[in-house]
């Protein structure tokens, strides 16, 4: 594999991976045009969603089980750049132990009718500011056949570091579309033909086991803790919960959207 050595932390060439512990810093950094991936599996992931790769960083141990992307990085002219452990640590903030880490570009988001044109299973997330929360959402619909998500405005990036890594790079896989209207989500969705379910443990709503599975359906949660909000409760189609023992207060919202993907992609 072609790489070129990079020796020094300040090297221009490295700037897409500085001070990734930084938050405040990487939000100005990445904006609305690029992200970060760590790990091979990740990597995997971001080669098939078709997202521009900016340049590769590995740590001079992870060459070689990492040239088996080599023919696909040399075709699209990906540089891959390498550099002793110290240096990335100085680079990046902290000591980078997978060694393997990728930038690249984000591509135009797609419309809510771009993502309901060809979908019949959709989550709908609202208000999720846990970026290992999003990410295990995205790992889970990736697994039970989700066609894509729907974020509010408040929610978290679904690109941020974190998230793509708890995600196993599978959200960079999925359509997401950010509605800034969110009033009308519901809405829109029945308009596509969509049945949405607003998932909640309260009493009154029905039982996940005993809900007729409509041909599309978006599946709806809220944030860890205040779940949906009042306005998203009243306008949904169905209120929906997992029966669990009363002694449990409730589900983590990543372990409740596992569970309700793989309830209504059940033969």
């Amino acid at each position: 594999m072609t790489t070129t050595i990079v020796e020094r932390a300040g090297d221009p060439r490295l700037a897409d991976y500085r001070s990734l512990n930084d938050q405040a810093f990487r939000r100005r950094y990445e904006d609305d045009e690029s992200f970060i991936v760590e790990g091979y599996v990740a990597i995997d992931r971001l080669l098939e969603s078709g997202h521009a790769v900016r340049s590769v960083l590995l740590a001079p141990s992870r060459v070689e089980r990492f040239a088996a992307h080599a023919a696909t990085l040399a075709a699209l002219g990906v540089p891959v750049y390498v550099a002793e452990r110290d240096v990335i640590a100085e680079v990046v903030g902290f000591d980078l132990h997978r060694g393997v880490i990728a930038s690249a570009s984000r591509r135009p988001p797609p419309s809510l009718d771009d993502v309901t044109g060809s979908a019949r299973r959709l989550a709908v997330l609202e208000g999720l500011n846990d970026a290992e929360n999003l990410g295990a959402i995205a790992r889970a619909a990736r697994a039970f056949g989700i066609d894509g998500l729907v974020i509010d405005p408040t929610c978290t990036d679904p690109y941020s570091r974190r998230t793509v890594r708890v995600s196993m790079g599978e959200v960079l896989t999925l359509p997401i579309a950010r509605v800034d209207v969110w009033s009308t989500v519901t809405e829109q969705l029945r308009s596509a033909r969509f049945e949405s379910w607003a998932m909640t443990p309260a009493a009154a709503s029905i039982d996940l086991w005993s809900a007729e599975v409509p041909a599309r359906l978006a599946v709806c949660l809220g944030a860890e803790g205040p779940g949906l909000s009042r306005g998203l409760l009243a306008a949904a189609d169905r209120r929906v919960r997992i029966p669990i023992k009363p002694s449990v207060d409730s589900l983590n919202v990543a372990q409740a959207a596992a569970v309700a993907f793989a309830a209504i992609t059940r033969s």
